[in-house]
């Protein structure tokens, strides 16, 4: 299974009342089948999976590969803290068409979870019951947990582990993870600001969540880089610096999903806790998207 090229996070339209929005979902994959986009993650952390039932996340799976256009790799969301849920997911998942699950780091209870003998625990025992490949997420920003490449390393030997997302935003790392694990397996990474580093050393593809809103410009890094056009991956890169970062590391989902509907695409309200954005930021969004809609 290759995993080349740029792979957004679907994130979940919700209604004003916060249910789902079944028909901006299949607006907003219709939209992004027009594009060179590799595939679809859904009911990721851009997704807001952690404030949806196991319900509605088999809606989205269903809704998302019903609106997916022949070849996009559909790949499922389904990490939670135990095993059984996470397998159950994952096989539920692969029952309704997707081919890979991504996986996050287990991390409630740190004091326990926090190192190597636990994940590895963890993803094989998961690995071993899912009728799909795993693909390891590892953010540790948001989880506090930082799955070592040691770790990484060991986990891709099994025959089900087939690649990691990290998502730390650390070339060192990306670096020294592509020097251990084994052959075949692959690293993505989820950090649009690091995009063109990170595939200059070698990493086969990304997860952004900044693609949701701005898929042109993400494919056009990716293509610049797999034709050698340095100078063109460079300039690209330079561009989103400034939109990428507001709608990941400053505001988060609220400040993507207005990015998105600056584009063209249903962002809509998150779910509470999570609120919309004030008037200030917005501005700033939009000014930072100006040159990148379309």
């Amino acid at each position: 299974m290759k995993l080349q090229g740029i792979y957004p996070p679907v994130t979940t339209p919700f209604q004003h009342d916060g249910s789902l929005y079944k028909t901006k979902v299949h607006h907003n994959v219709e939209k992004w089948n027009q594009t060179a986009l590799s595939g679809y993650v859904v009911c990721g952390s851009t997704g807001e999976s952690v404030m949806l039932t196991p319900e509605e996340k088999f809606d989205m799976f269903g809704w998302v590969a019903d609106a997916a256009a022949p070849g996009k790799l559909l790949i499922a969301g389904t990490g939670v803290e135990s095993v059984r849920e996470t397998v159950m997911l994952t096989n539920k998942a692969a029952s309704m068409g997707y081919g890979l699950a991504m996986v996050r780091t287990p991390h409630y209870y740190k004091n326990l979870l926090n190192g190597d003998a636990a994940q590895l625990t963890y993803f094989r025992a998961v690995a071993d019951q899912t009728k799909i490949p795993l693909m390891i997420y590892n953010w540790p920003q948001t989880t506090g947990v930082d799955i070592s490449c040691e770790a990484v390393a060991r986990l891709s030997e099994h025959p089900n582990i087939v690649a990691i997302k990290e998502s730390s935003g650390n070339l060192e790392k990306v670096m020294r993870l592509l020097g251990e694990v084994s052959k075949g397996f692959q690293v993505l990474v989820g950090s649009a600001p690091t995009l063109w580093p990170s595939l200059t050393v070698g990493a086969a593809g990304a997860v952004l969540a900044f693609a949701n809103a701005a898929p042109y410009a993400c494919i056009t890094i990716w293509e610049a880089h797999r034709t050698r056009e340095v100078e063109a991956a460079e300039d690209w890169q330079h561009r989103i610096a400034r939109a990428a970062r507001l709608v990941t590391v400053k505001y988060g989902v609220p400040g993507l999903k207005h990015a998105m509907d600056l584009g063209g695409y249903y962002g809509g309200p998150p779910r509470l806790p999570l609120t919309t954005l004030g008037p200030e930021a917005k501005r700033e969004i939009e000014e930072a998207f100006a040159d990148l809609r379309g």
